[in-house]
């Protein structure tokens, strides 16, 4: 790739990356957008996603895992369901047009109290009953797996519609999730295929440091009100790019 066609991707994913971890995320769904407009091939995309998803999320983890608000109690049995799905979810591939239209819709629906109910922290909130909570993370993980995510952008909607968590705390916990899906996603991907861009560690550097840069800025600067909004605004995003794929 010519080198300023290799700035401009690292510029976007960069960007992406920055967007989506002030709000606890990773950004994968944002990184399968830009590099579909790349032309990188499928086979390449899946397990490049879940690289940089693993970068960034580590990133995102290490700084919201020391916040106050991240819960333990809370993440535990979806992490706990999540874990071998994930796994069986990046060795299989399932074909896209069976299921990116109908997440894609759900998660577009998702994001619309987002933007129609405002951010609250005096919102009462219970810890997530055991059985429910580990089917969801099965589902999640298994999801996330298939589609090359993290399954954050399914984790955080569910925990504040439900009223399992916080804002706050569902920001803290979905990068935690994030990176231990991710991470086993592509060990189980990897087992299949290994194709990844000669130009990795440039986007690797690129990711990983909007990452760094949004996670400050979503743990420290950002007020509760703007973090609401984006966080509808990125679950949004990866519907409409379900959609579109």
């Amino acid at each position: 790739m010519a080198w300023f066609g290799l700035a401009l991707l690292c510029g976007l994913l960069s960007l992406v990356a920055v967007l989506y971890a002030s709000v606890g995320q990773a950004g994968a769904s944002g990184f399968v957008a830009v590099m579909a407009l790349f032309g990188f091939s499928p086979e390449v995309v899946k397990p490049t996603a879940l690289v940089l998803n693993v970068l960034v999320s580590s990133v995102v983890a290490l700084r919201f895992a020391r916040d106050v608000h991240f819960s333990w109690p809370v993440l535990r049995p979806f992490l706990i369901a999540s874990i071998p799905a994930a796994g069986l979810g990046g060795y299989l591939t399932l074909p896209a047009v069976v299921f990116n239209p109908v997440l894609g819709a759900l998660l577009l629906v998702a994001s619309v109290p987002f933007f129609v109910r405002r951010a609250s922290t005096s919102i009462p909130t219970r810890l997530p009953p055991v059985i429910p909570a580990l089917v969801a993370g099965a589902t999640i993980g298994l999801l996330s797996g298939l589609t090359g995510t993290g399954g954050g952008i399914l984790l955080a909607p569910l925990l504040l519609h439900c009223r399992w968590a916080s804002l706050p705390t569902t920001v803290a916990v979905s990068g935690v999730f994030i990176f231990v899906n991710s991470a086993l996603a592509l060990a189980g991907h990897l087992v299949l295929v290994a194709r990844l861009p000669p130009d990795l560690p440039w986007l690797a550097v690129a990711v990983v440091l909007g990452g760094a840069l949004g996670a400050q800025l979503g743990s420290r600067h950002l007020p509760l009100s703007a973090v609401h909004r984006i966080l509808g605004l990125t679950i949004g995003m990866a519907g409409l790019k379900l959609l579109v794929a």
